[in-house]
Parts: C-alpha cells; sequence; structure tokens
C-alpha cells in the first residue's frame, strides 16, 4: 500500500484518514485502509468486485463477497456525509464500485 494518498476530501497516511484537512486522524481497520488506496489507485472507474478481492484479501474465491459490501459500508461511514445515501464512494449494480473524485483534484 502507499505511505501518503491525497485526493480533494481526505489524505490516507498509512492506515490515518484525515478528511477536509481535519487534524483529527479517523483510525481505519488494515483492509478498510487497503481497500480505500486500491479505490483512489482507480478513482472515477468502476473497480470489480473481482479486482477488490484480489488486490485487497488476494483470493480469487467469489462465492462470499459479503466480506467487501461490509468494509464498504464501513468505509461510507467514515468518508460520507450521509453513508446511505453516497455521493462519493458509488456502488455500480452488477459490476463493482467507484470512488468518485474530482478530476481537477487528483
Amino acid at each position: 500500500m502507499m505511505n501518503e494518498a491525497i485526493c480533494d476530501f481526505f489524505r490516507l497516511v498509512e492506515r490515518d484518514l484525515y478528511l477536509n484537512d481535519s487534524p483529527q486522524a479517523i483510525r481505519l481497520r488494515s483492509m478498510e485502509a487497503r481497500l480505500l488506496a486500491v479505490l483512489l489507485s482507480q478513482a472515477n472507474r468502476t473497480v470489480s468486485r473481482a479486482t477488490l478481492m484480489r488486490e485487497v484479501w488476494e483470493t480469487d474465491f467469489l462465492d462470499d463477497t459479503r466480506t467487501l459490501d461490509v468494509h464498504i459500508s464501513a468505509l461510507r461511514r467514515k468518508i460520507e456525509e450521509d453513508p446511505t445515501h453516497p455521493q462519493r464512494l458509488l456502488t455500480v449494480r452488477g459490476l463493482g464500485y467507484c470512488l468518485l473524485v474530482p478530476t481537477n483534484k487528483l
């Protein structure tokens, strides 16, 4: 995983997440940090569930991806103003997930 990643609404340093230039860090679980780093590396593109399982959990087993859904939900609670109506971390039905980042802020 990268040491530091920055976009318009957060900064990720190892497992510490800083929202909107807040000095207060939100500590991410290891898999949350890995998941966010993969999504950020593919910002504004749909990342398939298979790719996320392979990159984050190092598995090609896709019969049960509930753990992915749980981690996406946890990330939404940390980065979205309203996790029930996400504006940043979107589900692309039948395909995967997309982290929206304004292109002038990457």
